[in-house]
């Protein structure tokens, strides 16, 4: 079977500070940027690899949630418990440099880990966490 990670979706609360941070600091392709009703979905996606997409959307656009659910996410996304994503690169001290320089919200400093991964985990402006591995 031939299957690949086409698009994962990540909530913001500010499109501009979201699209600043993939965009500038992480270095990511913009593929799109539809606004629909005062909301805004944002693709992106690392360069040099055209099939992988990253959605930043509203949280809980989905009609189907009640205000209670809708709450609650405002709520994780607050404490940063929300949505997550690990990423991977083969220089982990420079991406790791970047993300600081551009005021990125540090978790975890590049760590080895005793589950056999060095990485370190930072925060988007939306609270989610981003782990990057250094590939080996």
């Amino acid at each position: 079977m031939d299957i690949t990670i086409h698009a994962s979706f990540l909530p913001h609360d500010d499109p501009d500070a979201s699209l600043a941070f993939y965009r500038d600091t992480l270095g990511f392709e913009v593929r799109n940027d539809v606004g629909y009703e005062g909301m805004r979905w944002i693709t992106v996606g690392p360069a040099g690899q055209p099939g992988t997409h990253i959605v930043l959307e509203p949280p809980a656009a989905d009609p189907g949630i009640t205000d209670d659910e809708r709450r609650t996410i405002v709520e994780m996304m607050a404490k940063g418990t929300y949505a997550s994503i690990v990423l991977a690169t083969a220089d982990l001290d420079a991406a790791f440099k970047r993300l600081q320089a551009g005021g990125a919200e540090v978790v975890q400093e590049p760590t080895e880990q005793p589950y056999g991964v060095r990485d370190c985990a930072v925060r988007d402006p939306a609270g989610n966490m981003i782990r990057i591995q250094e590939l080996r």
